[in-house]
Formats: C-alpha cells, structure tokens, sequence
C-alpha cells in the first residue's frame, strides 16, 4: 500500500543530489566533450580563402538605386549579387578547369562587403586548402573580367550610336548647304536655311566630341588588392564550440539523470523527508557524523549518547501517568530498532526507574546482525522464546545489564519457533507480568515490512516509536508501518532517524583479563537438529567462564575506554526511585522487590568490575 504523500523538493534537495551524485555530472560532462571529440575529427573539413576585390567605375551609367544600403556610385549588394551569377560561375569553372555545375559553384562562394569601403571579399569554402585558394582567385578574377567585358560592350554600343547620329546629321548639313545655293542672298527662306545650317552644325560637333570623350575613355572595372592565401587551418568544424557544446549537452543530460533519478528515488535521504513525505512526526535524528558501529550502545555524553538522552525526555513527556510500554519497530529490515531499543532502554534506566528490555526481534541473518545481547553484554541463552515455550520461567530469563544497574534484559531466546509465539496469549501475560515489576518497558518489535508481528506486538503496548534507516529506509515502507500503527490504534509518537548503519563488528578472540574472563569470543556457528525431538537453534556467542568457578556472569565491557566508570559506579549506591503511579498497588513494587533482590547478586559484579576499573 503507497501511503507516501507526493513528493515535493526545494533547492537544497536538488544541491544535496548534486553533493551525493555529482560524479553523474562529471561523467556527463566528460562523455560530452569526448563525443565531441570524435564527431569533430569524423567531420569533413572545410577551408576558406578570401580574395578582396576593389570596385571601380567603368565610366558607364550609374548602377546604385536610390535609398540603397552603400552609398557611391556603385551599388556594392548588386555587384555581390552579380559575383555568385551563373555567368561568372561558368567563367571560374574554365578558369579552376573544372567540370563542377556553376550553381553548385556558386553555392560555395559567400560575398561580404566591409563597411563604408568599395571593396567585395570573395569567399571559396573547399575540402583542401588549394581548391579554397584557387576557387577565391577565380571568382574574383571572372567577375572583374565580366565587369570589364560588360562596360565595353556598353561603351562600344554607346559609340555607335554616336557615330550613327553624326552620320545622320552630316547628311542634313549637306542636304542644307546645296539649298542654300540654290536661294538668292538676302531673301527670308535664305535667311532660314542658314539658322538651319548652324544648328546642325553645332549638333555635329557635340557628338563629335562626346564620341572622342567615350573613344578615349579607358575601362578599368576593378583590381585585385588582396589575393587569398594559402589557409593553414579548417574554418569547419569549429572544434572549441563544438567541445564547448558537447560538454554543455553533457551536464543537461547529467542533470536530466540526477532530475529523474531525483524523483525516482523513494529512499528517505533526511529527517526532514520524513514529515515531509510521510507525514510522521520526528522525534530524533542522528547526526550524520556519527559513524559508530551497530554493535555498541552510545555513552551518555558522546553525540549519539546525547541524542538518545533527549529522545528519553521526548517520549516521557509524550506519555500518560498509566503507560509503561513503549514498542519500538522499524520501517525497513535492518538493525535500526535493535539500535533505538537498546539505546532508548540505557538512557531510561539512567534516570533511576526500572525497565525492563524485551528483545522480539529476530535478526534478518547471521552475517548482518546487532543483536542486544552483544551490545548489552549479557548472556544470550534463554529468552523470550522460551518463556513463551514454557521451556524457561521469567525469572531465570531475565538478565541484568552489566553496568546498567535499573535495566533488565530479555533476550529473543534460542528457540527457533519464536515468530510464531509472538502473537500468543502468552506474550500477553508476560507483559502484564513484567507492567507489576518495572516502571517502563521497551519491546523491540520486528520492522512492519517484514513481519505481521509488528503490529500485534505494537497492539499490547501503549506507545509505539518507528526506527528509520536513511538511504535504505523508503518513504513507501514509513508510510505504510505508520498506517498499520494507526489502524491498530496504539499512539505513534513519532520517528527516530539514523543515518545508514555500518556492519556490526564481529568479535576478536582476546586473552583472559586479570578476573579470568575471556571477552569477545567468535561466535558458534549454527546448528541444525537431525532429530524430531530437537528443535533448531541458533547458538549464541560463547560466553566467558569465570576462573574462580563463580556462577556470576562476566560483564564484557563494551563501553569505551572514556567511559564515566566512577560515575555508573557512583549511580549502583544511589537511591532507588519509588513507583511512578500508585495504580499498581503493593503487589507491584514488592514484585519489584523480588525482582530486585534476585538481580542483587549481579549488579554487585558489576559494581565491583566497575570499582575495580576506575581505580
């Protein structure tokens, strides 16, 4: 069941995936720019060679239009037009001797015109440096001789037409001057002819002279002055831009990977994902600092120790005068409740009330567990399985914590059918049991995902605490195990985040202490029964003998070597705190009171082990 509410992300969920995945972009990025790299190198290259071209007057009419974009005598975007003609084309095919079409030609010359300046550059773009050299040159020298064929032919047209004007007005002179010769002098018509006479006379020696002015004129329609050199490196492909631009579409593809790995992940990467997705209270979080193992209980003022020590004031001030147990499951499997239970359990009975531990939790496997009775150093023998079995009785299975004088531990037992007794009638007369006998108990419940025991644990008790693993805790499993508490009607105070917990550290044999105990021996591999009258079960660590042949257990000390020894020596001859309510009556403290009496002996060890080290 997806209970998850939809997920929404700020700035700092997109800076966090980038901080955690940023190798993604790094790939990306490289991937890019070698992609370029390689299309670039399978590109054809292309050279450019440019040939400047200066425009001049051919002494012809003017070309440029009014309101055009050069000003001059010489339209420059029509001479730029006329560089890529087909005429000009077909002249630099015969000039590059070549059979290449003049369209296609044409579609490899680009034309531009510098600002305020009468000059073209005639652009060739080739394969090799030689095609892009000679092609230039070509069209250059094709157009200015175009130009200069087209302004004679305009001026040689121009010319005879001048010449056909003064022939004819030759003839009318002369036509003139027989008449004149023929009217008496002094008469009107005399007097007309010679008006007639001196125009066309006048009319002859104009077109004489402008047919001088255009014989004489010379036809110049440009120069070259600048050839195309040689190109010594490709114009295409750009190589930087395209590294630049494959590095680019590299870090967005990283950053689409990151978006949708982003939105893909259902995995609780902070507390703050947990309100906000699950909508379940926080109570606690860890600090992501803290890289202990799972095989140890936090000392009381290191940061973890800190931690649980304000989850302990959390839950008090959360629950009622009348609860007393408070079951702590997981969302996920793993060891993240064992750690909260255990912890949770210390920092409680470091206040003076007594609590008892129960342990209902069976580790997922053998190579990845904490169980309690490693991190609290007491013997793992009989336990609850059994007393559920009714293979051990309550007393005997009830171990005290070595150097916690007011926490009781009750191990998962050895017998292999512990699931199936967890959702008996049994267990409920055992919590009622242990409700008389101790101010608070803890029950380290199985995770919700992975058995149904979670919840008919959660059922009996009068609080429950979720534990959440980041990065292996989702929020899908959060919100379920929420759900299933909710439905069941016990109190879910809230959740309590820890960051990815390492593997527990299995146990290196050490020599005999000066007591004559062996602490930290391997564990015994498991054993499985070949007989119907056998029940499988999974043998626990060897434990220490002592070697005077006491029948006290020996307390491995699992602290570290900065533990406060004077002061959980100094807690063992405190005063015991009375009951927290009076609703149980005397039959509940003097159940206590045996239950106290029957640990004495064992809290003295400790006592003793702790005197003994502090000195």
């Amino acid at each position: 069941m997806d209970n998850a509410q939809p997920a929404s992300y700020d700035v700092a969920d997109y800076f966090g995936t980038i901080r955690k995945r940023w190798w993604i972009l790094v790939f990306g990025l490289a991937a890019g720019i070698a992609l370029a790299w390689v299309v670039t190198d399978h590109q054809r290259q292309v050279y450019t060679a440019a040939t400047s071209v200066l425009v001049e007057t051919t002494g012809s009419e003017d070309t440029n239009v009014v309101g055009g974009r050069t000003k001059g005598d010489i339209n420059l975007d029509t001479e730029a037009q006329l560089v890529r003609s087909t005429a000009v084309a077909t002249a630099a095919a015969k000039l590059m001797n070549v059979s290449t079409p003049p369209d296609r030609l044409a579609g490899r010359v680009t034309v531009d015109v510098p600002p305020n300046t009468a000059v073209l550059d005639i652009k060739y773009s080739a394969g090799t440096p030689r095609d892009a050299q000679s092609g230039s040159h070509a069209f250059a020298a094709a157009y200015l001789a175009n130009r200069t064929d087209g302004a004679k032919a305009e001026m040689d047209a121009q010319i005879a037409s001048i010449a056909s004007k003064i022939k004819s007005t030759r003839d009318d002179l002369t036509d003139v001057n027989n008449r004149i010769a023929l009217v008496w002098s002094g008469s009107s018509e005399r007097n007309n002819l010679d008006t007639q006479r001196s125009n066309l006379t006048s009319q002859l020696n104009t077109l004489t002279a402008r047919m001088n002015a255009l014989s004489t004129t010379a036809i110049d329609g440009g120069r070259i002055i600048k050839d195309a050199p040689l190109p010594i490196r490709p114009t295409w492909p750009f190589r930087k831009i395209n590294l630049a631009s494959g590095g680019l579409v590299g870090l967005l593809l990283g950053g689409l990977v990151l978006l949708v790995l982003q939105r893909i992940d259902r995995r609780i990467r902070r507390g703050v994902d947990v309100v906000r997705r699950c909508e379940v209270t926080l109570l606690a979080e860890m600090p992501p600092r803290v890289t202990r193992p799972v095989d140890l209980v936090f000392p009381p003022y290191a940061a973890g120790g800190r931690t649980f020590n304000r989850l302990r004031n959390e839950v008090l001030a959360s629950l009622r005068r009348t609860d007393q147990i408070v079951v702590v499951t997981g969302a996920s499997r793993g060891t993240a409740s064992t750690l909260v239970a255990a912890n949770l359990a210390c920092a409680l009975a470091r206040t003076g009330p007594e609590v008892v531990l129960v342990c209902a939790h069976l580790p997922d496997s053998l190579a990845d567990t904490a169980e309690t009775s490693r991190l609290l150093g007491v013997r793992a023998e009989s336990g609850l399985s059994d007393v559920l079995a009714g293979r051990a009785d309550l007393d005997d299975a009830l171990r005290a914590a070595p150097r916690q004088p007011w926490l009781k531990v009750l191990t998962i037992g050895t017998t292999a059918a512990a699931p199936g007794l967890l959702q008996s009638q049994a267990l409920r007369d055992v919590l009622t049991t242990l409700r008389k006998r101790a101010d608070y108990i803890v029950i380290e419940a199985p995770s919700t995902s992975a058995s149904a025991d979670a919840q008919s644990i959660a059922g009996l008790g009068d609080a429950a605490i979720l534990a959440v693993e980041l990065r292996r805790s989702k929020d899908t499993e959060v919100a379920d195990a929420a759900e299933q508490l909710r439905r069941i009607g016990v109190p879910l105070l809230g959740a309590v985040v820890l960051p990815k917990l390492k593997a527990a550290r299995r146990p290196v044999p050490t020599p005999p202490d000066d007591d004559g105990f062996s602490i930290g021996r391997p564990a015994t591999p498991v054993r499985i029964a070949t007989s119907p009258e056998l029940t499988p079960i999974a043998v626990a660590p060897q434990q220490a003998t002592p070697a005077d042949g006491a029948d006290h257990p020996a307390a491995p000390r699992l602290e570290p070597p900065n533990a406060d020894v004077a002061s959980v020596s100094a807690s063992n001859d405190r005063p015991r705190p009375e009951a927290r309510s009076s609703g149980r009556g005397g039959a509940g403290r003097a159940s206590k009171s045996r239950l106290g009496r029957r640990s004495r002996g064992s809290s003295a060890v400790a006592r003793a082990d702790a005197d003994r080290h502090a000195t």
